[in-house]
């Protein structure tokens, strides 16, 4: 404004009228950035998984923010929280679980903590040395869904995505068997043990047991379970005999299925069927027999070695077993003695009976049977006891025929009936020795003692004296034989020298004795040719006996003369002939 200004001249106010307001293209952007947060919102409460709570007895490894829990090695939820639980007795985890894996979350879920484990059966877990522990899970069938589940302290051995089938074993005993025990279907490993528990009354066991697929189709309604751990050893005619499944099954333990060999076809067994589990192979493949007879044994022996289950048998062949083997009161001697019940299966006397000769129906009937055995009673059918085994001692009771055995009678109104008996092998050889020692014990042991002594003072004399003859001979008689003896070797060299001297000397002598024997010969020869028709004047045997006649005569001149000559020189014998001069 100016000095010139008037100053009535100021700006007036006019009315305007109000204007309509308009939206700003300013508001959009947090509009639209609330609608995003919204839908953010929207979008993680719609995916948000289930939150779960785990009790576990211990959270060893088990961090919040850290541990995940994992289904078939997938990450479906996140420990968030690890806390003591109000009675501070178990730890309590709480995981948040994926919105994907809200199906698995039910009823009859089942978590574990993985972690490495070393066992008989195997290693697993290994994984998590180096990845940390994690929590697993096993999906329960129910559509149920829980948030509050009770952790395993073991994890399971199967898992529900496994194809085969489970199946309940009961057992008086539980044996060998554990959690993860091998399963043998001939001797190939298909299955195992997936765990156990006591029975409702207190006395039996069930064991469930998982057959992989295919195999759970050859468990049929009959087959046998049977113990299958440790080593079998059985010493029979062929040799010593050594059974098991495995290494592994003699150190853990297993179990062993088979149908009967005469098992007929039939649709595998159903799920969680319920079977028998028996000690081992023979029991379970043993014949059931319905026909039974119940006898009672009284011995005059000790019955060590002898056992509830021992075999009963007639001709090597068994027949039955041994249910009882104690002692009782007998009231008519006021004494203690042995008892033993035994059963006998009628049905294993004639299994092999050809057909027409028995009637199984007549056989089974009560009275024939025991005619039947009064009548084996009488032939000499007794029970003895005898030794299976020389190593172990066991005994068995062997029902065989004496034929020397006095009569018996079966007082079939007694029950059990009471069978003959037969002193045992052992008892008979022990009453052997005992006579033989009481034969010694009565021998006058200690005369036969002194006259022994004395022989042997006797015998002990001899000896010197064939001693001190022998050093005798050895000193006196020794050398004067031996001298004797030169002396005659010295005369029988000179005697033999004097017999050559004599055969060089006298030629002459041995061609004239040669000469006289011929002569002789010829003389003998002629005489026996001789006839009364052949000694005329001019016969030839004439002529031959004036000839040997003649050699007669000139051989006794040469004995003469050679006689003559030693009378003049006697000294020829030793010397020889002198030589004559020409």
């Amino acid at each position: 404004m100016t000095d010139k200004t008037d100053p009535t001249d100021f700006p007036q106010a006019v009315p305007v009228a109000k204007k309509r307001m308009r939206f700003s293209v300013v508001w959009i952007i947090p509009l639209v950035a609330a609608a995003v947060a919204l839908g953010i919102a929207v979008q993680s409460y719609l995916s948000k998984g289930p939150t779960i709570t785990i009790l576990f007895k211990a959270a060893e490894g088990l961090e919040a923010g850290k541990t995940f829990i994992k289904y078939k090695d997938i990450k479906i939820g996140q420990v968030s929280a690890v806390e003591l639980s109000d009675d501070y007795s178990k730890i309590e985890v709480t995981a948040k679980i994926d919105k994907h894996a809200e199906g698995l979350i039910v009823e009859g879920s089942k978590f574990w903590v993985v972690q490495p484990r070393v066992t008989l059966s195997g290693i697993s877990g290994i994984g998590t040395l180096l990845s940390g522990n994690y929590i697993g899970i096993e999906p329960g069938k129910s559509k149920e869904k829980k948030l509050k589940f009770i952790g395993l302290e073991v994890p399971p051995v199967i898992t529900v995505d496994q194809p085969g089938r489970e199946f309940v074993l009961r057992a008086d005993d539980l044996g060998s068997v554990g959690i993860g025990s091998p399963l043998y279907y001939r001797r190939l490993n298909v299955g195992q043990v997936i765990g156990y528990d006591l029975g409702k009354d207190g006395k039996s066991f069930e064991i469930k047991v998982f057959v992989h697929a295919p195999y759970d189709q050859f468990v049929l309604p009959d087959t046998r379970f049977w113990q299958a751990g440790g080593i079998d050893v059985s010493l029979g005619a062929n040799g010593l005999t050594v059974k098991t499944q495995s290494v592994l099954s003699v150190l853990i333990g297993g179990i062993a299925f088979e149908p009967p060999p005469d098992a007929a076809a039939s649709e595998p067994a159903a799920a969680n069927a319920v079977f028998t589990l028996y000690s081992d192979r023979t029991a379970a493949f043993a014949r059931v027999e319905t026909v039974t007879q119940r006898y009672v044994l009284h011995f005059n022996e000790s019955l060590r070695g002898l056992s509830v289950g021992a075999p009963v048998s007639f001709l090597g062949i068994p027949v039955g077993e041994v249910t009882y083997s104690g002692l009782e009161f007998n009231p008519g001697t006021s004494g203690i003695q042995p008892r033993v019940e035994m059963v006998i299966y009628p049905n294993r006397l004639i299994a092999q009976a050809p057909r027409g000769t028995v009637r199984l129906e007549r056989y089974m009937a009560i009275p024939e049977r025991k005619a039947i055995v009064q009548r084996l009673v009488d032939r000499g059918l007794r029970a003895q006891l005898q030794t299976g085994s020389l190593i172990s001692g066991q005994l068995f009771v062997a029902l065989q025929y004496f034929p020397d055995a006095p009569k018996a009678r079966i007082d079939w109104t007694h029950d059990p009936a009471e069978f003959p008996t037969m002193p045992g092998e052992l008892a008979s050889f022990e009453t052997k020795i005992l006579n033989i020692l009481t034969k010694i014990e009565n021998m006058p042991l200690e005369e036969i003692g002194n006259d022994v002594k004395k022989a042997l003072g006797t015998l002990d004399q001899a000896l010197q004296n064939v001693n001190r003859m022998v050093t005798r001979v050895d000193g006196e008689v020794v050398p004067e034989v031996k001298k004797t003896l030169g002396t005659l070797d010295r005369a029988l060299q000179d005697a033999d020298k004097m017999l050559n001297q004599v055969n060089e000397a006298f030629p002459e002598v041995k061609k004239t004795l040669e000469d006289l024997r011929r002569s002789v010969a010829a003389a003998e020869r002629v005489l026996s040719n001789t006839d009364a028709n052949l000694l005329g004047p001019d016969a030839p045997a004439q002529q031959e006996l004036r000839d040997a006649l003649q050699e007669i005569s000139r051989a006794a001149r040469g004995i003469r003369v050679l006689t003559d000559y030693l009378e003049r020189n006697p000294e020829a014998l030793i010397r020889g002939k002198n030589q004559e001069k020409p």
